[in-house]
């Protein structure tokens, strides 16, 4: 598979070959034959990419004040790093395709293969798209025209809330891509239309839609315009399709429209608003978000789950399906617009183009390839030896999101690991991370990686409720295991890890088994665990997580994707107490926050009692609700008249303590580099894991049982 991305921190846009993605559930695999680059879109990502630091901040200063508080909080390096590493993410370009379905996954029967299909799916030869986000395409419309489809349900989307009726008189500002097809949308309805732009060739096309014209270049008056054409009563609607950061967009729409009119924004605009002009005539304004109802929602989109059509009649799928059958019947026509075409392979020339002439419009992609040759599911990135030494970890990674391609790939190749092979589900971030990292090839035939026998190790770096199948299968297969927490999210899956590994352990040459519980081996933890070994009473904990606040939508939130933020994140400091306290758990007491209206999710708000065996007793706040400001995390330890307290893996203090005052780093330390060491080492000299199963199996089941008991609380 071949497949456009764009260079976020230095830009342009390049072909990057990676495996084919396997189809899963609810999706379909298709093979492009037709790709629409959207030039508003696109080209302000390209722009974007090829913007300085500076520039980049100026255009996103929400994120800038995100950057400035995680400097508060975690310190400069390490927000520096942070923000290098999500500028080297490179970006799939693209939402308009056009192909034939090649495999359809389960879950999404309404598709077979050989259907023509539209979807938004990127420029790729070869997608992989959710059932919602695809729509059959009559046998009527052509490839080309049907690539249209997704851009013109963003403008369809923007005049569903306009609610225009017949003969109602209608402004759309801005006419690229967007606007002609609102324009041809709107004369559909029987609407009359005025057109504004500054590129008088957009107008003339507007004008051969049947739209009236306004050229402010030209030294029209929009507002002039507006009034003149609504026969000085006002205009009904103004939908602004434009791309700006003025706030002239706005206001004039609001001068020109008629008492209670409607102004929709469909495109990019300042959005500073003058109260007067909206108060005086009631005006209603309202921000369209993309092709319609469905948008941004896991669970339509990732889920495939639909909305009842009785109750929205027009989703992003529906929405697609009746702007082809506008092109079918001959009320949208897109052929005016194609100003382009490229070969796939070529189409560093058709961004140069973008970026270049402002005038472009339709600029079609097309791919031609054989289809057999784009189904390869590993690649080749780079070469690697073939004669591994017996106690030497060859590693295959499952996983390539940000935390595996930040921190965990990183840290095993600092502790010496050889990589062999990257697996993921979609192919292409194991090639962006893989080949930087040194990994032999990359892959999306996960079982055959863990099946590989030149690969004795694997590690786990997957949404959580896929760990405990994974580890079953590489501990079936006789490999070392590196698993990011939480080792299972249900009992039964603990259970069936526990089994698979007590009968693993039983070869001659028996598997190590390691959970990411990394914060234990910081160094500042290192010298809390010193500081305490001598000390025989028992002790007591007090650990805060300012978590943070994250969407209920979020698959984390899930309990059957991600199990929940107790057993995704707060397994971490469970397991911190139990290496600091260095006794069993044999008590566990929980309360979260009560349900309230006012609060979606009240799991991620609670506070968790551990007992010991030796008496030691400590308090877990894991909080979601608190301020970003304030240290993420904190561990406080109270023994023997002394206390210590570290904030946020950087600052460590000692109060009471013979010999010890502090130990601050110039930079945050959670100890993954150290925990990805012990374990590399552990194979390589042939000792025990760094965290004995056992400890692990505790840690796991309590944690389980922590959620479960947060869950039935009345």
């Amino acid at each position: 598979m071949k497949q456009i991305l764009q260079d976020m921190a230095k830009g342009g846009s390049t072909i990057v070959e990676a495996p084919a993605p396997q189809v899963t559930k609810n999706n379909v695999l298709i093979n492009t034959t037709t790709t629409l680059i959207s030039a508003g879109t696109e080209r302000m990502l390209v722009d974007f990419g090829k913007a300085n630091l500076i520039d980049k901040a100026r255009a996103q200063p929400d994120k800038v004040k995100m950057v400035l508080e995680k400097v508060q909080t975690d310190g400069l390096m390490t927000t520096v790093d942070a923000v290098k590493s999500k500028l080297a993410q490179p970006l799939a370009l693209g939402y308009c395709n056009v192909g034939v379905v090649e495999n359809v996954g389960k879950g999404a029967e309404g598709f077979k293969v050989g259907d023509r299909v539209v979807s938004n799916g990127p420029h790729a030869d070869v997608v992989r798209v959710a059932k919602n986000l695809v729509a059959k395409i009559p046998t009527n419309v052509n490839d080309e025209e049907a690539s249209f489809t997704v851009v013109a349900s963003i403008g369809l989307q923007g005049i569903r809330l306009a609610k225009p009726t017949m003969g109602e008189c209608f402004v759309v500002t801005g006419v690229g891509l967007i606007g002609l097809l609102t324009v041809q949308m709107l004369r559909a309805q029987g609407c009359r239309v005025l057109a504004i732009d500054f590129d008088q060739s957009k107008l003339d096309l507007a004008k051969q839609f049947g739209a009236e014209t306004c050229n402010p270049g030209k030294g029209e008056d929009p507002v002039a315009a507006g009034m003149a054409f609504s026969r000085g009563v006002g205009v009904d609607g103004v939908i602004i399709t434009a791309s700006t950061k003025s706030n002239d967009p706005v206001t004039q729409a609001a001068r020109m429209s008629r008492k209670r009119g409607r102004i929709i924004l469909v495109g990019v605009i300042g959005l500073e608003l003058s109260r007067a002009d909206f108060y005086e005539k009631e005006l209603t304004f309202q921000v369209s978000c993309s092709y319609g109802p469905g948008r941004y929602d896991p669970s339509y989109e990732e889920q495939g789950n639909d909305y009842p059509l009785a109750f929205v009649r027009w989703t992003e799928q529906r929405n697609f399906e009746a702007i082809l059958d506008m092109m079918s019947g001959g009320q949208i026509d897109v052929k005016p617009l194609i100003t382009h075409r490229f070969k796939f392979e070529n189409s560093s020339d058709a961004y140069d183009l973008l970026t270049t002439d402002k005038s472009a419009l339709g600029i079609l992609l097309q791919f031609d390839s054989e289809v057999t040759s784009r189904h390869e599911t590993t690649i080749k990135l780079n070469a690697v030896a073939t004669n591994y030494e017996a106690n030497e970890p060859v590693v295959g990674f499952i996983g390539a999101g940000n935390y595996a391609s930040r921190m965990l790939i990183p840290a095993f190749k600092e502790a010496g690991a050889q990589f062999h092979s990257i697996s993921t589900s979609g192919g292409i971030n194991g090639v962006t991370h893989g080949e930087k990292a040194g990994f032999a090839e990359a892959t999306t035939d996960t079982q055959g990686m863990i099946e590989n026998p030149s690969i004795n190790t694997i590690a786990i770096v997957t949404q959580h409720n896929s760990h405990a199948y994974f580890v079953q299968q590489a501990l079936k297969s006789g490999k070392n295991v590196f698993v990011e927490k939480p080792l299972a999210i249900t009992h039964e899956e603990l259970d069936e890890v526990k089994a698979v590994y007590e009968e693993a352990i039983k070869n001659e040459k028996p598997p190590k088994l390691m959970v990411g519980f990394n914060r234990r081996f910081s160094p500042q933890i290192q010298k809390m665990k010193e500081l305490l070994a001598p000390i025989k009473e028992p002790k007591s904990f007090i650990m805060t997580m300012n978590a943070g606040n994250i969407p209920a939508d979020h698959w984390t939130q899930d309990i059957n994707s991600g199990g929940g933020r107790i057993i995704g994140e707060a397994c971490h400091f469970i397991d911190l107490m139990r290496y600091l306290a260095d006794s069993e758990i044999v008590s566990v007491q929980a309360r979260r926050m009560g349900d309230t209206d006012a609060v979606e999710v009240t799991e991620d708000k609670a506070a968790i009692i551990l007992g010991f065996a030796d008496g030691s007793f400590g308090t877990i706040h894991y909080l979601a609700n608190g301020a970003a400001s304030f240290p993420k995390e904190r561990v406080e330890v109270f023994a023997a008249g002394g206390t210590l307290q570290l904030d946020n893996f950087i600052k460590l203090k000692g109060f009471g303590w013979k010999g010890f005052k502090k130990l601050n780093l110039w930079k945050q330390d959670k100890g993954q580099n150290a925990c990805s060491a012990a374990f590399i080492n552990s194979i390589k000299q042939g000792i025990e894991s760094p965290i004995s199963a056992e400890e692990l199996f505790e840690v796991a089941k309590v944690t389980i049982d922590i959620a479960e008991q947060l869950r039935v609380q009345k």
